[in-house]
């Protein structure tokens, strides 16, 4: 199912890079497996770091999760910070890959000013983005259906991933990648960005006037029952606004999981091709004071 049609070549020009990979609910940084064999392939380094919580493998989270230690109340601005940190110890400024909440956290890091470019692949909305398509809404009802799950780590069936990552597949196929990758998830950050409208600091907020964040690439899915491809047009507007670089790359028949699924080899070239093409700079200095402040302002915003 994740055959690699052609061998990557190193990439001279563009020298080492770094990538920093995010992954979404439902999800751990295992689901970037095939993305870093890639990239590294083609002479970059990659990291994956997990959510807070989320840091041990997959089959333990899952044992944690049913004896009750659990990833309850981790919110959004506690996971951005935590990727903060790991940004601001690099050298030198990381390319940010993101995939849905993952992309809604790149595009919070790039308005924080991290990062060389980003992309973010499906991403969740950010404030202001008030579209809720049902099949979004359907995605997320495992979360969303009891106000009590803002303060719970919640499972997802078989039957709901099949329907919100792997549509386009067969059941038995898309079982089979329920079986490799989902892992429980909070479900704070859910009903945080659900929520944004009522919150006048909104964790998922970002500057549509801030004209020095790095670029950005969002990737709508065509097939993507969570983020539809309408709702990732939405958030590329939004974005636009800005002044600074936004584009956005649509892949039809493609669902939420594109990042996995057959085919996703194109998917991540084009997402590092196109951010190759931005230069990185220091990532010390000034940008370490920026994200300190950064994290110390919006300690309470959880």
């Amino acid at each position: 199912m994740s055959t690699m049609p052609t061998d990557p070549a190193p990439d001279p020009a563009a020298g080492n890079r770094t990538v920093v990979f995010v992954h979404g609910l439902w999800l751990s940084s295992a689901s970037w497996a095939g993305w870093r064999t890639r990239f590294e392939a083609r002479g970059h380094t990659t990291l994956a770091p997990e959510w807070p919580g989320m840091d041990v493998p997959l089959a333990q989270l899952r044992e944690r999760s049913l004896s009750g230690d659990r990833t309850d109340d981790v919110g959004l601005t506690q996971i951005v910070d935590a990727y903060a940190r790991t940004i601001a110890a690099l050298p030198q400024a990381p390319i940010l890959i993101g995939h849905s909440f993952g992309g809604l956290i790149v595009q919070l890091l790039l308005d924080r000013g991290l990062g060389s470019a980003g992309g973010a692949i499906s991403p969740a909305s950010i404030k202001g983005v008030n579209q809720l398509p049902l099949s979004t809404l359907r995605s997320g009802w495992a979360v969303l259906r009891s106000p009590a799950n803002r303060h719970r780590t919640v499972a997802l069936t078989r039957s709901q991933w099949h329907y919100a990552f792997a549509n386009t597949l067969t059941r038995a196929e898309s079982d089979e990648l329920w079986e490799q990758h989902w892992a429980p998830t909070p479900g704070l950050p859910l009903w945080q960005a659900a929520t944004a409208a009522l919150s006048p600091r909104a964790a998922n907020a970002v500057d549509l006037t801030n004209s020095d964040r790095p670029p950005l690439l969002i990737h709508a899915n065509g097939a993507d029952h969570t983020v539809p491809a309408s709702l990732s047009r939405a958030i590329f507007t939004a974005q636009r606004k800005t002044g600074a670089v936004t584009e956005i790359h649509e892949f039809p028949g493609r669902p939420h999981l594109s990042a996995v699924v057959e085919g996703w080899q194109a998917v991540a070239d084009d997402a590092l091709d196109w951010a190759l093409r931005f230069p990185t700079r220091s990532s010390s200095g000034g940008q370490h004071l920026d994200v300190l402040h950064e994290v110390v302002e919006n300690v309470v915003d959880d």
